[in-house]
């Protein structure tokens, strides 16, 4: 991730990635051409990068030039474009190739092609680096496209937000969520995951999510995604990742302006841990971190057969389940936490003290995010 001004930007494509791009460019047009001697034309400033390191593969002999046009002021592209710098050499009867980094609109394409006509060129043709279909609005043919990519505004690789980001090998995307903290948190029963989620949510403002009160919502109020999960629950099958990713997707979505999100009782394996990737990075978010409480199992035995005399809870009052309870949930755990790890996202906090230390201990972790 990188900061540019105000806004953050997530990787999007590798430096090999653009290199192989360019290398698949070059041989493409060095095939149509043959013999023929062109001028490549750059559009400055976004192309610098791009052109050189085409006629540095390019196999032939050929010329090169530049031509700057602007048209953009921070992340969207103006009506008014201008030629600031023209072609300084008689391109009569020349085949012409002009290099582009990126074409969304067409605007600046409108305005080359209205340049040229008026070079008396042989032949022109259009290559672009970078192509946004969705956002084109014009009809003139471009012979060259190196990859097609959603309309969503990109840095480096010679692309800039006001300047910045030009000198990076790789391209980056704007992360239209830009301030979201998520984290998934994890403590065995008894450790007070619920009390802390409560005190974390208003602390930071977070929306948490317990994947059992989203069952019972969808179910109590009969959604379409809770009668197919009772359905399955009816019949005594486990309910589908799918479904309650879907379920979790539609919390999201209703919180979209939140500042993060506390997952509580999802994900309970690596496939839905990785589903849970996938979900937040479609909201152009990541997890930030896999939180767990850490607390001795005989301090929450303790602690469960103490709160079994007033909660009423038959699970509570018996030792044995108890046991069994805390070991399903570290066998769980157990491998969340070496997923998590390997991404440098996990966190253990000593869940044992009063209620506002540990809270101070979470918030410390949160903090560093």
């Amino acid at each position: 991730m990188i900061k540019l001004h105000d806004l953050y930007f997530k990787p999007f494509i590798s430096e090999q990635e653009v290199d192989d791009i360019v290398q698949k460019m070059v041989d493409e047009i060095a095939a149509d051409l043959g013999d023929v001697v062109p001028v490549f034309v750059g559009i400055l400033n976004g192309s610098f990068m791009f052109t050189s390191d085409f006629v540095k593969k390019y196999p032939k002999p050929c010329e090169v030039t530049f031509i700057k046009l602007a048209s953009y002021e921070g992340l969207k592209s103006t009506e008014d474009i201008q030629r600031l710098i023209g072609i300084t050499q008689d391109l009569t009867g020349r085949t012409v190739v002009i290099l582009e980094d990126i074409i969304d609109s067409g605007k600046t394409l409108a305005e080359v092609y209205r340049i040229f006509k008026n070079e008396k060129v042989k032949e022109l043709k259009i290559a672009t680096l970078f192509f946004k279909p969705e956002a084109y609005k014009k009809d003139f043919k471009l012979h060259y496209v190196g990859r097609e990519i959603p309309n969503k505004f990109i840095v480096g690789y010679g692309l800039d937000y006001d300047g910045l980001g030009r000198e990076y090998p790789e391209v980056f995307q704007l992360k239209t969520t830009q301030h979201m903290t998520n984290i998934v948190l994890f403590g065995p029963p008894g450790a007070g995951k619920g009390t802390q989620a409560n005190f974390l949510k208003e602390k930071y403002n977070l929306v948490h999510i317990s994947t059992g009160d989203v069952f019972r919502f969808n179910i109590k109020n009969e959604t379409a995604l809770g009668m197919l999960a009772k359905s399955y629950m009816d019949k005594g099958d486990l309910v589908p990742d799918k479904v309650t990713i879907d379920m979790l997707n539609a919390e999201v979505e209703k919180n979209a302006d939140a500042n993060g999100f506390i997952f509580d009782g999802f994900p309970r394996t690596n496939a839905q841990a990785e589903s849970l990737d996938n979900l937040m990075n479609s909201k152009d978010s990541q997890i930030n971190a896999m939180i767990a409480l850490e607390v001795d199992d005989e301090i929450l035995v303790q602690r469960l057969l103490e709160r079994g005399k007033t909660s009423g809870r038959p699970d509570d009052a018996d030792e044995g389940i108890i046991r069994n309870r805390i070991k399903e949930y570290y066998d769980k755990t157990a491998i969340l936490k070496d997923y998590y790890s390997a991404q440098g996202k996990y966190y253990g906090v000593d869940g044992v003290g009063s209620i506002e230390e540990i809270t101070q201990r979470l918030s410390g972790v949160i903090d560093t995010l």
